[in-house]
């Protein structure tokens, strides 16, 4: 095998001379190099033709049936608490109870965010989020850490989701608004934007 390389490599030198030899390998890198590139960026890129949805016959159409717009799931859009709400009924619906509570974990989030018990950190854990809820209005501790205990069963305990938890989550939301209806923000935190 040596043997035919060095012979190769010999023949190719008496034909080319050894400047353009070097320069005509460097092109091939620099081409093998760009096809490269564009072959595993082509490959990562998803084209996603748009689908015409059929539209079913119904005399009555049914909202909680749509399908909800997708998020980012770790992120919190900045839209109202009750989009959240009504994206987990939505999905209560449909029977996807670990997004529902997701969903209503968000919308606790965004009423607290928008009256300004906490501020907005994308990198918080449910934890840290119920921690700082807790300092700044004492009475969300307990709920909040409650949604979180069932939030993160789910979706980082692999717990299956079921009717019950959405239904515990309905009952924190609930008892994170009756807490901050009668709860005052302290006066450092309603200057802050």
């Amino acid at each position: 095998m040596s043997r035919w390389w060095t012979e190769a490599v010999a023949a190719v030198g008496d034909l080319v001379p050894p400047g353009w030899l070097l320069l005509i390998l460097l092109l091939l890198a620099a081409l093998a190099s760009v096809v490269w590139t564009q072959w595993a960026r082509l490959r990562t890129l998803r084209l996603r033709w748009p689908r015409r949805r059929r539209r079913t016959a119904t005399t009555d159409p049914d909202e909680s049936a749509a399908e909800p717009e997708p998020l980012e799931p770790d992120v919190l859009p900045d839209l109202p608490a009750a989009t959240f709400v009504s994206r987990a009924d939505q999905f209560a619906a449909q029977g996807r109870w670990a997004e529902a509570v997701r969903e209503r974990l968000r919308a606790m989030v965004r009423s607290l965010v928008d009256r300004r018990v906490i501020d907005h950190h994308p990198g918080w854990t449910v934890t840290e989020l119920a921690a700082a809820a807790g300092h700044n209005a004492p009475a969300t501790d307990r709920p909040l850490s409650g949604a979180g205990t069932v939030f993160s069963d789910i979706w980082y305990g692999q717990k299956p989701a079921t009717a019950d938890d959405d239904a515990a989550m309905k009952g924190f939301a609930s008892d994170v608004d009756r807490a901050m209806s009668g709860a005052r923000v302290p006066a450092s935190r309603r200057g802050e934007s």
